[in-house]
């Protein structure tokens, strides 16, 4: 789950993270207020106004607005409220901006970047970060993997003082400077392992001019696990930054992604799921979305979401791969059939199974009377979806 850099600067600021002065706005009556007061309270000459949406490089795609004095900045607010947003992480159609973030300008001496992320090599956190804030840490990463700083954090342990001091020294700052980010890095540790955060980001962290060391970005990702624990997390959820296909998926107990494919998959396994997108893509085809229904699906869950899946217009096939364990092929081939029959579908459907029951449920299939093809295994399935869809010129 993501958040807003406002509301992430909210978590900041109740872990003692410094951050500037800076109102959120979900209306432009409300963005023209926060320009008068931040530049109220923080008596500065320059101000920012900053599009907000979930997706990273606003500033390159113009969402990102440096303003001489509080005139400026209104101009820059009806700029823009309500403007198309393209950068490389919302693809072409972009997003539009219905929430902004009115701040102060800093006097910035240096910027960095940090940011505590889940290192699944080792099961652990780890503190990644580098001197050169403000670009894109890929690239860094990949042309320059000697700029990165990195310490992994021990979780029997937790983050001790010495491994903050660590990274920020070897970020090069000086004595005050250095003791400051050590701080600011075990209040982003405790963050991060108290709200459950797959991602705590910094983007850049600056240091101004005066020696503080400020937070000037922030990005929060929850690990969606975790949501049992925290009920206020409902409250931070922008339903025009989701997918709603996504979030009924979810209340339905599947986890759905959509993707730019044109052969829907419908499998029970995170691993089993991962697979047949990729042996589909081995055969030809394209994945038109991620569909785990779990390992206790019911009848009705498959019918839910193939429901799901014949909602993208681009779905020109579906694929279903099952592997029966707790779940029986034969409850597997009733839903299907159920949903064929129910959705009046009209692409054509690939089935194999596979696990308990699944002669059974394979005879089922075939006395249907319905236009299921058969798959022996999960390359043949995903051979013969490829070829119907091609065969129909899709």
């Amino acid at each position: 789950m993501k958040i807003h850099e406002y509301q992430a600067k909210e978590l900041f600021r109740a872990y003692g993270i410094p951050v500037p002065i800076g109102r959120p706005a979900l209306s432009i009556e409300e963005a023209h207020r926060a320009v008068d007061e931040v530049a109220k309270e923080s008596k500065k000459d320059v101000l920012v106004v900053k599009a907000q949406i979930h997706a990273g490089g606003r500033g390159k795609g113009g969402g990102v607005k440096v303003c001489k004095g509080a005139p400026a900045a209104h101009e820059a607010v009806g700029q823009v409220f309500g403007m198309q947003l393209v950068t490389k992480q919302t693809g072409p159609e972009g997003q539009k901006v219905r929430r902004l973030l009115v701040e102060e300008g800093l006097d910035i001496a240096r910027e960095i970047y940090l940011a505590f992320v889940v290192d699944r090599d080792r099961r652990r956190l780890a503190i990644v970060a580098s001197a050169e804030g403000g670009t894109e840490i890929e690239e860094l990463a990949r042309e320059r993997p000697e700029a990165i700083v990195r310490e992994s954090v021990d979780p029997a342990l937790g983050l001790p003082a010495f491994q903050a001091r660590n990274v920020a020294f070897g970020l090069g700052l000086r004595k005050k400077e250095a003791l400051g980010a050590a701080r600011l890095i075990s209040s982003m540790y405790r963050l991060c392992t108290t709200e459950d955060c797959s991602l705590v980001e910094v983007n850049p962290l600056v240091v101004t001019k005066q020696g503080e060391v400020v937070a000037l970005d922030g990005k929060i990702n929850f690990d969606d696990n975790g949501d049992f624990r925290h009920p206020g997390w409902e409250a931070l959820r922008d339903p025009d930054e989701e997918d709603p296909t996504e979030r009924e998926a979810k209340a339905a107990g599947l986890s759905y992604v959509s993707l730019k494919g044109n052969i829907g998959c419908l499998v029970n396994g995170a691993g089993l799921a991962m697979s047949t997108m990729d042996i589909i893509k081995h055969c030809g085809g394209e994945p038109a979305n991620f569909l785990d229904v779990g390992g206790g699906a019911t009848g009705k869950a498959v019918t839910t979401a193939m429901s799901i899946i014949l909602r993208d217009p681009d779905v020109k096939g579906i694929f279903v791969n099952i592997f029966g364990g707790i779940m029986k092929c034969d409850v597997i081939a009733e839903g299907v059939m159920a949903a064929t029959r129910e959705l009046g579908l009209k692409v054509p459907l690939v089935v194999r199974l596979q696990g308990t029951n699944v002669e059974k449920g394979r005879s089922m299939l075939a006395q249907s009377g319905l236009q299921i093809a058969p798959a022996d295994s999960m390359l043949d399935g995903a051979r013969k979806i490829v070829e119907l869809v091609h065969r129909k010129g899709n």
